[in-house]
């Protein structure tokens, strides 16, 4: 049997596949990751569905998540058979932990549901991600490093793009899931619209605990990231 062969893999946290918190992620971004389908996403008062699509574009993407290892090319020599046993092993050595409420921020140009409260537990699964994956990776080209600092980097975000692949890991990580893309420019009120949506979109909705790994894939350059398994961690 052949293997499929996917251009860029991703470890994320994302709720549990048909939870209600995965449903209100999937809803708000308009497109599931594990079925592939589109969803109706919730009215947000004075802003048309095509707006909103349009400020939800970057996320939904992704698909509903919270980054632990960036989107990532396996290294030469590396299967996805391979990857999906390490992150077996990896699940197992991580145990399951209460998730801190989560609410709406405006987290640099984006909103985001972000933890509020002691993070040192997300943390922990985080760099344990990227440190006990990196094996596995392929290292980042020069294209790839140098789209990455059109962003502006710190000298100490710049040495982690290039020693983990990613320059927000370990120190300068945020546990968050992003709800919209780059408000720039963007009205005021338009931005509290949004924010005041999301926050009724997601009440109630938010997951209580991490008590997996989810391994998500991009199948070709620019398409939408798809779930392919979710590996538990130790109750």
């Amino acid at each position: 049997m052949t293997e499929t062969h996917y251009h860029r893999y991703a470890v994320y946290y994302a709720p549990a596949m048909g939870s209600d918190a995965w449903q209100a992620g999937s809803q708000w971004l308009g497109r599931c990751a594990h079925d592939g389908l589109l969803r109706v996403q919730p009215v947000v008062n004075g802003m048309s569905p095509l707006a909103l699509a349009e400020l939800t574009a970057a996320p939904r993407r992704y698909g509903w998540h919270a980054t632990l290892k960036a989107p990532f090319a396996l290294a030469a020599g590396v299967n996805l058979q391979q990857l999906r046993e390490r992150m077996a092993q990896l699940a197992g050595s991580l145990s399951t932990i209460p998730m801190p409420r989560l609410q709406v921020s405006h987290l640099d140009d984006f909103l985001a549901l972000t933890p509020v409260g002691d993070t040192t537990a997300l943390d922990h699964i985080a760099a344990a991600c990227v440190r006990e994956l990196h094996a596995l990776v392929a290292p980042l080209s020069e294209a790839e490093l140098q789209r990455r600092r059109k962003a502006p980097l710190t000298a100490a975000e710049d040495a982690m793009l290039v020693a983990w692949g990613y320059p927000y890991v370990f120190g300068h990580f945020r546990f968050h899931m992003s709800l919209t893309g780059g408000l720039h420019g963007r009205a005021p009120q338009e931005v509290q619209a949004l924010q005041t949506a999301a926050q009724r979109h997601f009440d109630g909705k938010t997951p209580d605990h991490m008590d997996s790994l989810t391994l998500f894939a991009e199948p070709q350059p620019g398409a939408d990231f798809v779930v392919l398994d979710q590996f538990p961690l130790a109750s």
